[in-house]
């Protein structure tokens, strides 16, 4: 079974999506913290390790969350590893995360991620940083099924959370159902009644959203025939999101029904798949994040091993008008170029070949690895050479060297390393051909055991 797709196709097509395309990923979510964005999914690579590529994901083996980040929307620095089963030791399964932040009284801002207990309930981690360490300050779940509160919604999870212009926070969760509540002070307990939102066909993925003083849930409808729906609006589509708006959260009279706007990703031309979508706006614009089921072609499966992926999406704020979304593989535009006279880490790509990323010393970093007796490729895009480099630091260890080619696998070599240490060390090159302005590099690592930290161009 390959834990690494044997062929990327981003690194020929030059797509965006999916944003990782070593690592089977769902369910997304994000925050944007110190001009950064980063992402959060469900770990689905953990259920394809656990059953091999002729087995299906039925989610029961995933007990950790993924976390990437980026700041030009193209090159995605993988973080690693929630390792929830770890840190909550209780729980069942970890799934669909959901993350805010908050500035608190001791002047740190603290991050609060809550995920699916499987299908028992949501449960919350916290953490001072997007990297973590992470902690949970509970022994069991914030809300499961056993809360008598839900009434006949027995399914918590999914949980989707917001904090609004007061401060306030506000998770909602459910399956089949679905119920919002306002979260203490503390944001890992629960200070409101749980009220139901009339959802109609609500299926799962429930997520918030406050845009322009007003409540946004999103929500996945379900697979049933909707010729009895019940609202004058047109029928959406099958299991696809869509959104309901308010400005009372816990009046559940209060959620006026909006319209879908974003189908299921068959309707896009990928395989048809459960839903689940995160609306995040950084930089002045509004980016959808969902998955689809378009990696696992790479690994030679076809078990439901979904990819997280990113495009842009037309939101009016002033009218509260989510307009339709689209699924491709070509995502979306580099919005500032990669500089390469700063430290760049190894594991920041846009494609990847035959490496495989294991813990580096520091929460959130992590190293490259070849795969045995494979050539490994690292490639990063949009690099801006605003005056023409002399040389090229790497640290690296392991026996084999590391070429960086212009523009692809194959490109021209820019400079060629050997490694031949077995400890971690800078290494440095001089530079063979002259280069100026924007190019694509290629990092060829060649080698048995040969692991790659960070680059930087002098």
């Amino acid at each position: 079974m390959s834990i690494v797709p044997e062929v990327s196709l981003k690194l020929t097509s030059k797509d965006a999506n999916p944003i990782l395309d070593f690592i089977f990923t769902a369910d997304p979510t994000a925050i944007v913290h110190d001009g950064r964005l980063y992402v959060y999914g469900t770990n689905d690579q953990q259920q394809y390790e656990a059953v091999g590529r002729d087995g299906r994901n039925t989610y029961e083996y995933i007990k950790t969350l993924v976390m990437m980040s980026t700041d030009d929307m193209v090159n995605w620095t993988y973080h690693g590893l929630i390792k929830t089963d770890s840190i909550a030791p209780w729980i069942v399964a970890s799934w669909a995360p959901s993350i805010v932040k908050r500035k608190e009284k001791d002047g740190k801002t603290h991050f609060y991620l809550y995920f699916s207990n499987g299908g028992v309930g949501t449960a919350v981690l916290t953490s001072t940083s997007p990297v973590g360490p992470w902690s949970s300050p509970l022994d069991k779940s914030l809300i499961d099924g056993n809360n008598p509160e839900l009434g006949d919604c027995r399914v918590p999870f999914d949980p989707g959370a917001v904090i609004d212009n007061k401060g306030i926070g506000w998770l909602a969760v459910g399956g089949a159902c679905a119920r919002i509540m306002r979260l203490g002070k503390d944001m890992v307990s629960i200070d409101s009644s749980i009220v139901p939102i009339y959802a109609p066909h609500h299926f799962e993925a429930n997520e918030l959203n406050f845009i322009n003083g007003t409540y946004v849930y999103t929500y996945n409808t379900d697979w049933q025939d909707y010729s009895d729906w019940p609202l004058p609006t047109e029928k959406p589509t099958t299991c696809c999101m869509t959104y309901m708006t308010s400005k009372n959260p816990l009046d559940s009279c209060s959620w006026e029904y909006r319209h879908n706007y974003f189908k299921n990703p068959g309707d896009y031309g990928f395989d048809f798949s459960n839903n689940h979508t995160h609306l995040e706006k950084y930089c002045g614009k509004w980016y959808i994040f969902y998955h689809t089921m378009s990696l696992q072609h790479s690994y030679n499966t076809d078990g439901g091993f979904r990819n997280i992926c990113v495009d842009e999406i037309k939101v009016d704020e002033k009218n509260l008008n989510i307009h339709m979304g689209n699924q491709t593989l070509k995502g979306v535009e580099q919005i500032r170029p990669m500089n390469p006279f700063i430290v760049q880490q190894a594991e920041t790509t846009a494609a990847t070949q035959n490496v495989k990323f294991v813990n580096g010393k520091r929460i959130g970093d992590m190293h490259a690895v070849t795969v045995p007796n494979k050539t490994g490729i690292i490639a990063v895009r949009g690099v801006a050479f605003s005056k023409v480099p002399s040389s090229l630091e790497i640290k690296a260890s392991g026996n084999g060297t590391i070429d960086v080619r212009r523009n692809s696998p194959d490109g021209e070599v820019i400079a060629s390393i050997k490694v031949s240490n077995s400890q971690m060390k800078f290494i440095k090159s001089e530079i063979q051909t002259k280069m100026k302005g924007f190019v694509d590099l290629c990092f060829v690592l060649k080698g048995n055991n040969l692991t790659f930290d960070e680059w930087q161009f002098k």
